[in-house]
């Protein structure tokens, strides 16, 4: 980051997963190793390969209006009850709207709204298929309704680069703040695909786990006995603001995005590169200007795959050794493909915030291929001296990239 840009602050956040509906609620469930898997008990999932799930169980109708439950799609939802959830936070920040802008991605977007109308059309015919449909389906909608809600008028982006999805926006947040593009940018990932389609189709390429009799221990990162991930719905988001702006409205900082990296891999749309995931970590810190020894721990995106957790960690060895502590948190909430990232980023502030780290839920015998200091299971508390630095990673089919670097408030 250039000494003359704008710093990029952190001033709220917010989630909605199936560990919690708040980040308070998030952050015990994760220090309290909950596990936020559990059985699809419902008719449509009865003849599937796998039958579990990480899914949000608050009720969102509670928290949202009739009207915005009936014309939003879930994924939508979700975005705006942890946006809202991040912007009290922040404390409400007057700003000029043409300098507040939204950045929101997701994987999938509106597809559960795009399967249900497909059926209601096959089995009713068009009088029954909702007005609502087109627009509950679009992949910005949650950026646009996030927008809408806020009176947010500098820009409603969405990123739309699979499980990286929601890391991207936030690197592309930051990149606003210290362009000098806005002052102020809510920004973040969310999905809420947990439906048919999508499990068969992780399922035919052999990326689900398939512990569906014991939904909990299922997710295991970095576990020698790790099967694959599973699949999860919910939204992180941060609100983003340039220093001066947050100081002088008096806003309490909980951290700031120091730095960040998005590359492509160009090598396959699956199978994830090891070299390309170093290049990407690397980036991140040169653009924060930190050497791998400022890094005091990492938020692996290790979603539990036998492939893609040990190449991770041959990636982040390469870099930052064996000896940085690593955590990941998708043994406790499963994988929210374009909300992963950005739960990540979440957790990491609070981390940082509470001195302690989460432990890697299920991890009872590292594979012993993956040569990393791992917190297994158990909260660990950050050394004294260790650097108050964090680092994301988030990785995506298409070979999408992208680490982020977040320091304390």
């Amino acid at each position: 980051m250039n000494a003359s840009q704008p710093r990029a602050v952190v001033t709220g956040s917010g989630t909605i997963n199936p560990v919690g509906s708040t980040v308070p609620e998030t952050w015990a469930g994760l220090i309290s190793g909950t596990s936020g898997i559990a059985a699809l008990d419902e008719d449509w999932a009865e003849h599937l390969p796998v039958r579990i799930a990480g899914r949000v169980t608050a009720d969102l109708s509670k928290r949202l209006s009739t009207r915005e439950m009936k014309r939003m799609d879930r994924c939508g939802q979700l975005a705006l009850i942890a946006a809202r959830e991040a912007w009290a936070q922040a404390g409400a920040p007057e700003v000029d709207p043409e300098r507040f802008a939204v950045v929101i991605g997701s994987a999938y977007g509106g597809l559960g709204s795009t399967i249900e109308q497909d059926r209601v059309l096959a089995a009713s015919g068009p009088r029954k298929v909702s007005p609502h449909t087109l627009t509950r389906l679009m992949v910005n909608g949650p950026a646009a309704w996030v927008s809408i809600d806020l009176g947010a008028k500098g820009g409603a982006r969405t990123p739309v680069s699979a499980c990286a999805s929601g890391a991207e926006a936030i690197v592309q947040g930051a990149e606003m703040i210290r362009s000098g593009a806005a002052d102020v940018v809510i920004a973040g990932g969310v999905d809420a695909s947990v439906n048919d389609l999508v499990i068969t189709g992780f399922s035919q390429i052999r990326a689900l786990s398939g512990r569906s009799d014991e939904p909990a221990r299922a997710s295991r990162p970095f576990d020698g006995d790790r099967d694959g991930f599973v699949l999860a719905e919910g939204a992180g988001i941060v609100v983003l603001e340039s220093e001066a702006h947050a100081r002088a409205r008096g806003a309490a900082v909980l951290g700031a995005v120091a730095g960040g990296a998005v590359t492509s891999d160009a090598n396959d749309i699956v199978a994830a590169d090891p070299v390309m995931q170093r290049r990407v970590m690397q980036k991140a810190l040169d653009s924060a200007g930190l050497q791998p020894a400022d890094i005091g721990f990492i938020h692996a995106h290790a979603t539990s795959t036998p492939v893609g957790d040990r190449l991770e960690g041959l990636a982040i060895n390469a870099i930052f050794g064996p000896d940085v502590p690593v955590t990941s948190t998708k043994g406790h909430t499963g994988h929210l493909l374009g909300g992963a990232g950005a739960l990540a980023a979440v957790v990491v502030l609070e981390a940082l915030r509470e001195g302690r780290l989460p432990g890697t839920l299920n991890l009872q015998a590292q594979d012993t291929e993956v040569e990393l200091n791992v917190v297994a299971e158990h909260a660990r508390a950050l050394s004294a001296d260790s650097p108050r630095t964090g680092l994301v990673n988030a990785f995506g089919f298409g070979g999408h990239s992208v680490a982020l670097v977040v320091t304390g408030g």
